[in-house]
Protein backbone atom coordinates (compact mmCIF):
# COMPACT_ATOMS: atom_id res chain seq x y z
CA UNK A 1 0.00 0.00 0.00
CA UNK A 2 1.38 3.38 -0.93
CA UNK A 3 1.52 5.26 2.37
CA UNK A 4 1.89 8.61 0.64
CA UNK A 5 -1.20 7.87 -1.48
CA UNK A 6 -3.28 7.07 1.63
CA UNK A 7 -2.02 10.22 3.36
CA UNK A 8 -2.80 12.31 0.26
CA UNK A 9 -6.34 10.94 0.05
CA UNK A 10 -6.89 11.47 3.79
CA UNK A 11 -5.85 15.08 3.28
CA UNK A 12 -8.34 15.42 0.41
CA UNK A 13 -11.04 13.88 2.60
CA UNK A 14 -10.26 16.38 5.37
CA UNK A 15 -10.59 19.19 2.80
CA UNK A 16 -14.12 18.02 1.98
CA UNK A 17 -13.50 16.16 -1.29
CA UNK A 18 -16.59 13.95 -1.61
CA UNK A 19 -14.87 11.50 -3.97
CA UNK A 20 -11.85 10.93 -1.72
CA UNK A 21 -13.71 8.33 0.37
CA UNK A 22 -14.32 6.26 -2.77
CA UNK A 23 -10.58 6.33 -3.58
CA UNK A 24 -9.56 5.53 0.00
CA UNK A 25 -11.54 2.33 0.53
CA UNK A 26 -9.71 0.17 -2.03
CA UNK A 27 -6.36 1.25 -0.55
CA UNK A 28 -7.18 0.45 3.09
CA UNK A 29 -9.81 -2.28 2.82
CA UNK A 30 -7.47 -5.27 2.93
CA UNK A 31 -5.68 -4.01 6.03
CA UNK A 32 -8.94 -3.06 7.78
CA UNK A 33 -10.34 -6.51 6.99
CA UNK A 34 -7.20 -8.15 8.39
CA UNK A 35 -7.62 -6.17 11.61
CA UNK A 36 -11.31 -7.09 11.83
CA UNK A 37 -10.63 -10.80 11.26
CA UNK A 38 -7.96 -10.76 13.97
CA UNK A 39 -10.32 -9.06 16.40
CA UNK A 40 -13.30 -11.28 15.67
CA UNK A 41 -11.15 -14.40 16.06
CA UNK A 42 -11.00 -13.51 19.76
CA UNK A 43 -14.78 -13.50 20.09
CA UNK A 44 -16.90 -16.40 21.36
CA UNK A 45 -18.18 -18.98 18.85
CA UNK A 46 -21.57 -18.02 17.46
CA UNK A 47 -20.59 -14.38 16.93
CA UNK A 48 -23.11 -12.90 14.53
CA UNK A 49 -20.98 -9.98 13.37
CA UNK A 50 -18.78 -10.84 10.41
CA UNK A 51 -15.44 -9.20 9.56
CA UNK A 52 -16.82 -7.62 6.38
CA UNK A 53 -19.71 -6.02 8.28
CA UNK A 54 -17.33 -4.77 10.99
CA UNK A 55 -15.04 -3.19 8.38
CA UNK A 56 -17.93 -1.56 6.54
CA UNK A 57 -19.51 -0.19 9.72
CA UNK A 58 -16.16 1.14 10.97
CA UNK A 59 -15.39 2.69 7.58
CA UNK A 60 -18.79 4.40 7.45
CA UNK A 61 -18.22 5.83 10.90
CA UNK A 62 -14.83 7.12 9.83
CA UNK A 63 -15.74 8.76 6.52
CA UNK A 64 -19.53 8.94 6.36
CA UNK A 65 -21.95 11.58 7.48
CA UNK A 66 -20.93 14.66 9.41
CA UNK A 67 -17.80 13.17 10.93
CA UNK A 68 -14.71 15.28 11.49
CA UNK A 69 -12.23 13.93 8.96
CA UNK A 70 -8.84 15.16 10.07
CA UNK A 71 -6.16 12.53 10.41
CA UNK A 72 -2.45 13.12 10.74
CA UNK A 73 -1.69 10.33 8.32
CA UNK A 74 -2.07 6.61 7.85
CA UNK A 75 -1.25 5.66 11.46
CA UNK A 76 -3.79 8.08 12.89
CA UNK A 77 -6.43 6.77 10.49
CA UNK A 78 -5.86 3.16 11.56
CA UNK A 79 -5.90 4.16 15.22
CA UNK A 80 -9.28 5.79 14.56
CA UNK A 81 -10.39 2.59 12.81
CA UNK A 82 -9.34 0.57 15.88
CA UNK A 83 -11.41 2.81 18.10
CA UNK A 84 -14.40 2.59 15.74
CA UNK A 85 -14.19 -1.24 15.77
CA UNK A 86 -13.98 -1.19 19.56
CA UNK A 87 -17.08 0.97 19.83
CA UNK A 88 -19.01 -1.23 17.40
CA UNK A 89 -18.16 -4.39 19.35
CA UNK A 90 -19.06 -2.72 22.66
CA UNK A 91 -22.38 -1.48 21.24
CA UNK A 92 -23.14 -4.95 19.93
CA UNK A 93 -22.31 -6.50 23.31
CA UNK A 94 -24.59 -4.02 25.08
CA UNK A 95 -27.38 -4.68 22.59
CA UNK A 96 -27.06 -8.43 23.04
CA UNK A 97 -27.08 -8.00 26.82
CA UNK A 98 -30.34 -6.08 26.78
CA UNK A 99 -33.44 -7.93 27.93
CA UNK A 100 -35.05 -7.43 24.54
CA UNK A 101 -32.28 -9.50 22.93
CA UNK A 102 -32.16 -12.31 25.48
CA UNK A 103 -30.46 -10.49 28.33
CA UNK A 104 -28.19 -12.86 30.20
CA UNK A 105 -29.17 -15.85 28.09
CA UNK A 106 -26.50 -17.08 25.74
CA UNK A 107 -26.67 -19.33 22.72
CA UNK A 108 -24.65 -22.50 23.25
CA UNK A 109 -23.58 -24.70 20.37
CA UNK A 110 -23.50 -28.44 21.02
CA UNK A 111 -19.88 -28.73 19.94
CA UNK A 112 -18.77 -25.57 21.74
CA UNK A 113 -15.74 -26.14 23.90
CA UNK A 114 -14.94 -24.20 27.04
CA UNK A 115 -12.47 -21.90 25.37
CA UNK A 116 -11.38 -18.79 27.16
CA UNK A 117 -12.73 -16.15 24.84
CA UNK A 118 -14.21 -12.86 25.92
CA UNK A 119 -17.98 -12.78 26.08
CA UNK A 120 -20.26 -9.78 26.21
CA UNK A 121 -19.72 -9.23 29.96
CA UNK A 122 -15.96 -9.37 29.49
CA UNK A 123 -16.00 -6.95 26.56
CA UNK A 124 -18.06 -4.46 28.57
CA UNK A 125 -15.77 -4.88 31.58
CA UNK A 126 -12.71 -4.44 29.36
CA UNK A 127 -14.20 -1.33 27.78
CA UNK A 128 -14.89 0.19 31.21
CA UNK A 129 -11.40 -0.67 32.49
CA UNK A 130 -9.76 0.51 29.26
CA UNK A 131 -11.56 3.84 29.50
CA UNK A 132 -10.20 4.27 33.04
CA UNK A 133 -6.70 3.25 31.95
CA UNK A 134 -6.76 5.75 29.07
CA UNK A 135 -7.56 8.55 31.53
CA UNK A 136 -4.65 7.58 33.80
CA UNK A 137 -2.13 6.54 31.12
CA UNK A 138 -3.25 7.60 27.62
CA UNK A 139 -0.40 5.79 25.81
CA UNK A 140 -1.18 2.58 27.68
CA UNK A 141 -4.86 2.86 26.76
CA UNK A 142 -4.04 3.39 23.08
CA UNK A 143 -1.55 0.50 23.12
CA UNK A 144 -4.13 -1.92 24.56
CA UNK A 145 -6.76 -0.71 22.12
CA UNK A 146 -4.48 -1.26 19.14
CA UNK A 147 -3.30 -4.67 20.39
CA UNK A 148 -6.66 -6.03 21.50
CA UNK A 149 -9.09 -4.51 19.03
CA UNK A 150 -6.97 -4.57 15.87
CA UNK A 151 -4.56 -7.42 16.56
CA UNK A 152 -1.45 -5.31 15.99
CA UNK A 153 1.83 -6.60 17.36
CA UNK A 154 3.56 -4.66 20.11
CA UNK A 155 6.02 -3.34 17.54
CA UNK A 156 3.27 -2.23 15.11
CA UNK A 157 1.34 -0.53 17.91
CA UNK A 158 4.52 1.15 19.18
CA UNK A 159 5.21 2.55 15.73
CA UNK A 160 1.60 3.76 15.46
CA UNK A 161 1.77 5.52 18.84
CA UNK A 162 5.27 6.87 18.24
CA UNK A 163 7.15 5.12 21.04
CA UNK A 164 9.99 2.61 21.05
CA UNK A 165 9.21 -1.11 20.94
CA UNK A 166 11.01 -1.55 24.27
CA UNK A 167 8.84 1.09 25.93
CA UNK A 168 5.75 -0.46 24.36
CA UNK A 169 6.64 -3.92 25.73
CA UNK A 170 7.02 -2.50 29.25
CA UNK A 171 3.78 -0.55 28.85
CA UNK A 172 2.02 -3.69 27.58
CA UNK A 173 3.07 -5.70 30.66
CA UNK A 174 1.97 -2.86 32.94
CA UNK A 175 -1.35 -2.48 31.08
CA UNK A 176 -2.17 -6.17 31.26
CA UNK A 177 -1.58 -6.23 35.03
CA UNK A 178 -3.51 -3.00 35.54
CA UNK A 179 -6.50 -4.19 33.50
CA UNK A 180 -6.51 -7.62 35.16
CA UNK A 181 -6.59 -5.99 38.59
CA UNK A 182 -9.25 -3.51 37.54
CA UNK A 183 -11.48 -6.16 35.95
CA UNK A 184 -11.15 -8.54 38.93
CA UNK A 185 -11.89 -5.93 41.59
CA UNK A 186 -15.38 -6.33 43.07
CA UNK A 187 -18.04 -4.09 41.59
CA UNK A 188 -20.92 -2.61 43.57
CA UNK A 189 -23.48 -3.35 40.86
CA UNK A 190 -22.71 -7.07 40.52
CA UNK A 191 -24.75 -9.72 42.40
Amino acid sequence: MAVSEVTRILSQLADGDAHAAEKLLPLVYAELRKLAVARLAKERPGQTLQATALVHEAYLRLVGGNVERTWDGRGHFFAAAAEAMRRILVEQARRKMSTRHGGKLRRVELDEQAAIVPGDHEILALDEALTKLAKVRPQAGKLVELRFFTGMTVEEAAQNIGISARTARRLWVFSQAWLRREMQSPKDDQP
